[in-house]
């Protein structure tokens, strides 16, 4: 399974940015998805996931309200709408899939993870 991440880019404080990752190699459908970030220094940080069929979805609470993730298994992709951004938001995003279709914050349970997508905002 391969996962390509793209959408990241540079915005001021309060701008909007759109995250995308494509999945090909793989069914789609079975796995369990989430998006993490990891600022410099920082350890890994799970930012949302969303279940299988897309029924369920989850987020950190520093996101709630300002991101909405979401996917199109008919496409074999998830993305990530970030709005009201925040320079404290500013990191690379990462994509990952769960085969066991399990969604949590613990990146262990991800077997696959794209390669991430820079996000800066700046104050």
């Amino acid at each position: 399974v391969q996962l390509q991440a793209s959408g990241g880019g540079l915005v001021q404080a309060g701008g909007s940015l759109s995250l995308s990752c494509a999945a090909s190699g793989g069914t789609f459908s079975n796995y369990g998805m989430g998006w993490f970030r990891q600022a410099p220094g920082k350890e890994r940080e799970f930012v949302a996931g969303t279940s299988k069929s897309g029924s369920r979805t989850y987020y950190t609470d520093s996101v709630k309200g300002r991101f909405t993730i979401s996917r199109d298994n008919a496409k074999n992709t998830v993305s990530l709408e970030m709005n009201m951004l925040k320079p404290e938001d500013t990191a690379v995003y990462l994509c990952a899939a769960s085969t066991s279709g399990v969604v949590s914050a613990s990146t262990t349970v991800y077997t696959y993870w794209g390669q991430g997508t820079q996000v800066t905002v700046s104050s």
